[in-house]
């Protein structure tokens, strides 16, 4: 015998020992070994241990009893992924844990009720702890049915509830957690079920119903209408109150467990506890009785037949003594009357209306609106809270409205908004009177509804300020939360109206401002951070009347009190240090001689690495004030401190000084000494890389800032500067910023400037450097003529030269020079693809420079040049692109009849490029342009196009159609019905388009109407982004699932598009989460042919990773969990080796880092 078998022996005979303390510490020593992952046990052991503990349950002594339920009860781990199974269960066969259930299972009907008890609870740990991995799914099965078939039985023993109450808690725990290995009990669960919704007991038919709802998630379809028509058949009887009620709650439960699927059961409901869960999961379904639930939620949401509203206008009036016994009043409670559970599911309701159906959102104004004011008087406390939930939604949807792209009225504004506004004084009025409450809860409710109105209609309460000035309250929360109002209210108004009422304001802020709760303080900061600048406004909204003196002294005390202090909370010292920085940069002159001491405690701030980064914008701030601040007592040592924090990693911090550095040196030069910038001019070289544009580009900004000390930092920052500009990342904003920095180095007449060659970036440079040297531009335009004509010049030289001619002549700096023309036209000719190029360009930026001169030879080539046409059609566009209109006039007429008569050209890649030249030029003068071009369409209509017979006409319609959506979405949303069904048209795939071409012994397939399913997909990804709310999303879905399964490009294109839906519509998207599911399983598991080519491995590993990413995205929808396709896909990742590196490093790519544990949690 085995050392464990000898010692697992010893305990079980230890067990028998008729004194109880053995057999309690023989009990826990075995649940100890058991946990051990080391443990094997033979069969005989198996055997003994199960018999012994199935006895123990039966032990007189109760804490026996539960050690031998613990030797089943779970280890502790993550929920998701438990490390290993209940003791007893993971170390026995299959055939011990038959008999462990059986007999749980009979002593669960037993008649002793501490048996029947303790039975129960093994049952359910047992159940908690099978296996859900395929390696253990044979046992789980097995288990599963020898439970439920007992469980079916108890439950119909009618006469005895405790059993059938056991049962069913027991059922809803393995539904709960095992409802797919069940499927082949479903329906006999189901009958079982059903008829216990018919109990005398309601007890029974509360657990019922928690039992259908963990069934009806993996229940199939046929299942699920069963369940469903069983319920509205039932209620369409008219059954008792306590029935009707029972299936009314039973459907509510299916509602919130169905998910999608209770879409389905919409049109059946015409019961007035509707659901909030119906709505947002199936708006579409309920389209057509929004009107009648809306009609019923305003009608129960006034149900209280307990109490009388009219008499609170009277109660206004009262005094005092009165007030006092109307407190005592209200604390009386009825507790039979539950109206306000009607109250509340009814607003509920309103509330998920809202949420889903943003276009009804202008009838919500006229209709729910007026209602939820009313109800703003609510005497429930919970149901106040959940109106002013309701209307803050509302709010929140009216915002949501007005921040969509082109959604604006030309000259007005969204008219959901304008209704808004014309409500304000109404909700003021409605709120005003909640806030006089003695309700904490209650007024918290109205400060966060404010503040959504403020965010909503910014100087919308301009009117009513006065109303809303936050009375003093002794309560923490209450002054937290009325203090983040009146910040909101401030940054929401113009500064002029709170003026007026800075008396009434200051005194309570800055009490706050001196309390001893840290997060009272730091929001009164920030408070009288904004009052500072409605004090003295600076920019736009500066105005004369207003005095700040009278304040200054009292603010500054408190605020100066804050920021000596060293023992205070960190968010504290922050903003202490912001609030007093704006202090002194709107009220500088006011403070006299403390401002010195102010300034020293700033410096002493910089030099701590826990407020440096504020202490460094707050000095930015100082240092561009209109006030002229004189920093001359801090600058040596702060232009040396920020010296040192160039050298941090830390990038923010990086960013924050150079753009301080840059205001002080902009705004503070004269007081600045040559020597105290020393410590900052040796740091700016290693700042100049191509690892962070924008650090370059803000650098640049910095050195070209302080001229005087250009000539010291040539040498040493010129050559990362020009291997900066080799970069192919060099663009936009911080080449700009290089040649403005070049132009600054020339003309502060430094030496020894020289320049490396490169491509477009140094041509640009070059051109910098010409026109700030016009002595030089003579000799530099000689010396490129010279390397483009030279036969032996490598291909990189003579690109060089011609785009820097190029760029110099768009400066104007080439004069009438005739023997460029001809250099330009042989480089066009020449054999080399890229000196064609380079040549093509630089005709158009010298004609851009030099219209008359250059725009007559270039028409006239284009005329009589077929074989140059294209690329000196390139140059065209060019000349189009970059004159101003008022330059280009003269020559309208000439060139829009030359490139009508190139608009047949028979290659397509001309008439693309006369296409271009043909847009951009009608944008010169589009009022007599735009006509004449509509007309010499055929069919009269842009969108007409889109029904040509030609696939190409068809193709560049809807990138037509594309753009639009993308730049001017306004122009296309009215036409959104017409144009969707062609769209949606051309998103099909069409057999007769494809065809089979033999190259050789192969045979290979060409489908010609992709680059048209290509073109149509692009369109419905930009009407995501630009026209959402035009789109019916179950039918935009419907295509994006097709796409799922068509070519490469298309597959991506949608990957993009699901991961997108699943973010902006989730309801949608679960409806059709099992259609959409099994494309992306397809993808992922899809492996390439062993004798593909690389490009086909490459193709398939990105096609796996969008697909992944799309999976991703579902994975973070709300309720996911509830679909059993998602879920049996997730475990495929799981225990997919592949497949879970791949989602790891979608996950980790996007910033997440998230484990699976936790992040593919499906149980």
């Amino acid at each position: 015998m085995s050392s464990v078998s000898y010692y697992i022996s010893n305990l079980l005979e230890k067990m028998t020992s008729t004194d109880k303390d053995f057999r309690f510490m023989a009990t826990n020593d075995l649940m100890l070994e058991l946990q051990k992952d080391s443990i094997k046990l033979d069969e005989d052991s198996e055997r003994k241990v199960v018999t012994m503990l199935l006895k123990l349950l039966e032990d007189k002594n109760g804490e026996v009893q539960n050690l031998a339920v613990k030797c089943l009860a779970p280890l502790p781990g993550p929920p998701a992924w438990p490390p290993c199974l209940a003791p007893l269960v993971s170390k026995v066969k299959e055939p011990q844990v038959e008999v462990m259930v059986d007999t749980l299972c009979s002593n669960m009907m037993s008649d002793k009720e501490p048996l029947r008890d303790i039975s129960s609870m093994g049952l359910k740990t047992v159940i908690a702890e099978l296996p859900l991995t395929s390696t253990g799914l044979t046992l789980t099965v097995g288990v599963c049915k020898k439970i439920t078939s007992q469980l079916i039985g108890a439950m119909g023993k009618q006469e005895d509830v405790s059993v059938q109450l056991e049962a069913l808690d027991i059922l809803s725990d393995m539904l709960g957690r095992l409802s797919g290995a069940l499927v082949s009990f479903h329906s006999a669960l189901l009958s079982s079920l059903l008829p216990q919704l018919t109990s005398s007991r309601m007890a029974v038919r509360k657990r019922s119903i928690l039992a259908l709802g963990h069934l009806v998630p993996c229940c199939s379809p046929a299942l699920f209408s069963q369940l469903t028509e069983h319920l509205t058949n039932e209620l369409a009887k008219a059954p008792p109150v306590s029935m009707a009620r029972t299936y009314i709650q039973c459907l509510a439960t299916v509602s919130r467990q169905g998910g999608h699927r209770v879409g389905e059961i919409c049109c059946h409901a015409h019961f007035t506890d509707v659901e909030d869960d119906e709505l947002r999961d199936c708006p579409k379904e309920m389209s057509p009785h929004v009107a009648t639930v809306t009609k019923l939620c305003l009608k129960f949401m006034t149900f209280d037949p307990n109490y009388n509203y009219d008499d609170e206008e009277e109660e206004d009036s009262m005094d005092v003594e009165e007030g006092l016994e109307e407190e005592s009043d209200d604390e009386y409670s009825d507790d039979d009357d539950m109206s306000w559970k009607v109250r509340r599911s009814s607003i509920k309701c309103l509330e998920s209306l809202i949420a889903t159906r943003r276009d009804l959102l202008l009838s919500f104004f006229s209709s729910v609106c007026p209602a939820l004011l009313a109800r703003f008087k609510e005497r429930e406390e919970n149901v106040r809270a959940d109106v002013f939930s309701a209307f803050s939604s509302l709010l929140r949807q009216t915002r949501g409205g007005t921040s969509l792209q082109g959604n604006m009225r030309p000259g007005g504004e969204e008219p959901a908004l304008t209704l808004l506004k014309t409500q304000v004084p109404l909700i003021v009025k409605a709120l005003h009177r909640q806030l006089k409450e003695k309700s904490i809860r209650s007024r918290q409710g109205c400060f966060s509804l404010l503040s959504e109105l403020s965010h909503t209609a910014p100087g919308a309460l301009e009117q009513h300020i006065p109303a809303l000035i936050p009375d003093r309250s002794s309560s923490s929360t209450m002054r937290i939360d009325a203090l983040s109002f009146l910040h909101v209210l401030l940054l929401s108004h113009p500064p002029e109206a709170f003026q007026p009422h800075m008396q009434v304001l200051l005194p309570p802020v800055v009490s706050c401002v001196e309390d001893s709760f840290y997060k009272i303080t730091s929001e009164a900061l920030l408070v009288v951070l904004q009052l500072v600048r409605v004090m003295r406004p600076q920019g736009p909204s500066a105005g004369g009347g207003f005095d700040p003196k009278p304040f200054v002294r009292e603010v500054f005390s408190v605020t100066l009190k804050r920021l000596k202090a060293t023992d205070i909370d960190q968010e504290v010292k922050e903003r202490a240090i912001s609030c007093m920085g704006h202090m002194v940069c709107h009220l500088g002159d006011h403070l006299g001689a403390e401002l010195q001491g102010v300034l020293a405690i700033f410096l002493e701030r910089l030099k701590n690495e826990i407020t440096r980064l504020t202490a460094v914008r707050t000095l930015t701030l100082i240092s561009a004030s209109p006030l002229k601040i004189g920093l001359s007592s801090i600058l040596p040592e702060t232009l040396s401190v920020l010296g040192s924090f160039l050298r941090k990693n830390e990038r923010v911090l990086k960013l924050g000084t150079l753009a301080c550095l840059t205001s002080i040196i902009t705004h503070q030069a004269a007081n600045i000494k040559p020597a105290a910038l020393e410590p900052v001019l040796s740091e700016l070289p290693g700042l100049v890389d191509e690892s962070d544009m924008h650090v370059s580009q803000v650098h640049s900004v910095m050195a070209r800032s302080c001229p005087s000390s250009l000539s010291r930092i040539s040498l040493s920052v010129l050559p990362c500067v020009f291997r900066l500009v080799l970069s192919p990342l060099l663009q936009g904003a911080a080449l700009s910023s290089i040649l403005d920095l070049l132009q600054a180095l020339v003309l502060s007449n430094t030496s020894n400037l020289g320049y490396r060659q490169s491509y477009l970036s140094v041509s640009r440079c070059v051109a910098a450097l010409s026109s700030s040297c016009p002595k030089e531009t003579s000799s530099t335009v000689n010396g490129l003529l010279q390397e483009v004509k030279n036969p032996g010049s490598p291909e990189s030289a003579r690109v060089l030269a011609l785009l820097c001619l190029g760029e110099v002549g768009r400066s104007g700096s080439l004069g009438g020079r005739k023997e460029v023309q001809g250099v330009i036209l042989e480089a066009i000719s020449s054999t080399n693809e890229e000196v064609r190029t380079a040549a093509s360009c630089a005709l158009g930026s010298m004609a851009v420079g030099s219209l008359n001169d250059y725009l007559p030879f270039l028409l006239t080539e284009i005329s009589t040049q077929p074989r140059r046409q294209y690329l000196l059609l390139n140059s065209l566009k060019e000349v189009i692109s970059a004159c101003p209109a008022s330059s280009l006039s003269p020559h309208v007429e000439s060139i829009w009849s030359l490139l009508f008569q190139h608009c047949e050209c028979p290659e397509e890649g001309t008439r693309n490029l006369v296409a271009e030249c043909l847009g951009k030029l009608t944008l010169v003068n589009a009022a007599q342009l735009l006509p004449r071009l509509k007309q010499q369409l055929r069919a009269g209509d842009f969108l007409q196009t889109l029904q040509d017979d030609d696939l190409n006409v068809r193709r560049v319609s809807l990138v037509m159609f594309n753009s639009a959506a993308h730049n001017k979405p306004s122009l296309i949303r009215g036409l959104l019905a017409t144009v969707l069904p062609h769209l949606y048209r051309e998103t099909q795939i069409r057999k007769d388009l494809i065809r089979e071409v033999e190259m050789g012994p192969f045979k290979h397939t060409v489908d010609d109407g992709l680059d048209v399913r290509k073109a149509a997909f692009e369109c419905m990804y930009t009407l995501l982004d630009s026209c959402m709310e035009g789109l019916d999303v179950l039918l935009f879905l419907d295509h994006v699932e097709e796409g799922l399964k068509d070519h490469y490009d298309i597959r991506m294109l949608t990957f993009l598009m699901l991961a997108r839906l699943a973010s902006l519509c989730p309801a949608a998207v679960l409806q059709r989460l099992d259609r959409l599911i099994e494309p992306l399983k397809a993808t992922c598991t899809t492996k390439v042919k062993a004798g593909s080519v690389k490009q086909e491995f490459e193709k398939q590993e990105e096609l796996r990773r969008s697909a992944m990413r799309a999976v991703a995205a579902l994975l973070a929808v709300p309720e996911v969990e509830r679909s059993p396709s998602m879920a049996d896909f997730a475990n495929q990742i799981r225990t997919n080796a592949d497949m879970a590196s791949i989602y790891q490093s979608v996950q980790g790519g996007e910033g997440g880092g998230i484990g699976p544990a936790e992040s593919m949690d499906m149980t």
